[in-house]
């Protein structure tokens, strides 16, 4: 099956690198493509064909002025993204609790081994 284009939607948008830190970026403020080609270090026409993509999804909103265009996130556009994402959220926490629980294991048992060393060096010392 073909690839949909990366303009067709905002999922297939976001599936490429650097229009997500262009995302995080303008996440901050507003900002004009100047300031994102000198903070990300990407060419001007790259971030130019970027922000095209992600305007024409409507994750990034452009208004003038003056001479200057000014790039914002549209935070409405964002949302579907975000509660797709928060879907995953349940097993994220599930995991990270299970490695909490984990760690906590190995520390205790650590805890439990020193101590029972110590324990065992007492009692030879002693005899």
């Amino acid at each position: 099956m073909a690839r949909a284009a990366t303009t067709s939607d905002a999922f297939n948008a976001v599936a490429e690198p650097r229009r997500r830190e262009i995302l995080n970026f303008l996440a901050l403020q507003e900002r004009p493509v100047g300031d994102i080609v000198a903070t990300l270090g990407l060419g001007q026409p790259s971030v130019s064909k970027h922000l095209r993509v992600l305007r024409n999804v409507d994750l990034v909103r452009v208004r003038r002025e003056g001479r200057r265009k000014l790039y914002r996130t549209n935070a409405a556009a964002i949302r579907p993204l975000h509660e797709w994402a928060s879907t995953f959220e349940r097993y994220w926490r599930h995991q990270l609790n299970r490695i909490k629980q984990r760690a906590e294991a190995k520390v205790n048992k650590a805890g439990q081994d020193s101590n029972s060393r110590r324990s065992d060096d007492s009692d030879s010392t002693t005899h």
